[in-house]
């Protein structure tokens, strides 16, 4: 028969997921440019095209951040870069 063992506590991981959650609240880095768009399948993969043709990911360190799919089949999304490529 095999004993249960006991759950480990945990407060410390609770307390450093809200520290984290605190120093994200509103600290978007400055560094980086965002843009949220709304837009068709097919509109949202011209929009990202452009943005990775003007701003390589090499330099600009472009990426599609996140993204949803709506109800009436449109596409959310945002496009992140840094604002400049030194």
């Amino acid at each position: 028969m095999a004993t249960k063992l006991p759950r480990p506590p945990l407060d410390g991981l609770k307390r450093q997921i809200d520290r984290y959650r605190q120093g994200q609240k509103g600290a978007h880095n400055p560094a980086f440019i965002r843009e949220t768009f709304c837009l068709s399948r097919e509109d949202a993969r011209v929009k990202a095209r452009e943005w990775f043709d003007a701003f390589p990911r090499a330099a600009y360190w472009t990426e599609i951040e996140s993204w949803r799919r709506l109800d009436d089949e449109r596409i959310e999304f945002t496009m992140r870069r840094l604002s400049s490529a030194d």
